[in-house]
């Protein structure tokens, strides 16, 4: 018999928003660069780094716009980087029926000091979370094992209880390994992350199919 979850673990990107890198930092390349999708893509170089808190923010920054020949300011470059986030606005309505249930939730993400920043400040939803386990802060990335058992740890979680939603199938694996009660989440396949709630309930869910 499946007992009732006590916690529930939540990715952020592409599981609470929606995310889209390359079309606002395209924006910051010169016209007269030339291959613009691959100096995006460049940027991946340091990614673990900046999730992992190994580079400072200032010096991603100018590493950064050096990579896409951006002229401007640290600011410009900021304001277009936390530009990327979209709601997924039925997943909010997820957590929040998670919560109403007496279910602790907590995000636990690879993200970086300035998008963490941001999402904070501008969607209130974030802050209806009980707990946060950053990468950055952490200094380990999923899949790395070492930040699940931080979220164990200091969060005093029992993983055969606690949901874990996540869209990359490398870090569920990790959870599954681990003993989390996993879903691999797409927004395609809403419906699918609904129906697999019910049965760590036994009860129905909220049918909640809007994103708006």
């Amino acid at each position: 018999m499946i007992t009732h979850p006590t916690a529930a673990l939540f990715d952020i990107g592409n599981v609470l928003v929606h995310l889209d890198f390359e079309t606002p930092l395209a924006a910051l390349v010169p016209p007269s660069m030339k291959n613009p999708k691959e100096r995006i893509h460049r940027l991946l170089e340091k990614k673990d780094e900046l999730e992992s808190g190994a580079i400072a923010k200032d010096e991603f920054i100018t590493w950064a716009s050096e990579r896409l020949g951006f002229p401007g300011s640290p600011e410009s470059f900021l304001e277009a980087w936390n530009s990327i986030f979209e709601p997924i606005h039925s997943m909010w309505t997820m957590a929040a029926f998670l919560k109403s249930l007496g279910v602790k939730i907590i995000l636990f993400s690879n993200t970086n000091c300035m998008h963490a920043e941001w999402l904070l400040k501008n969607y209130n939803v974030f802050e209806e979370f009980d707990e946060r386990v950053f990468s950055h802060l952490v200094g380990a990335i999923k899949p790395d094992a070492a930040i699940y058992h931080h979220a164990i740890a200091q969060h005093d979680l029992v993983p055969a209880d606690t949901l874990y939603i996540d869209d990359l199938p490398e870090n569920i694996a990790k959870g599954e390994e681990l003993g989390f009660r996993c879903h691999q989440y797409a927004f395609a396949r809403h419906h699918q992350f609904i129906a697999w709630l019910d049965t760590q309930f036994g009860v129905p869910g909220p049918s909640s199919s809007a994103d708006s």
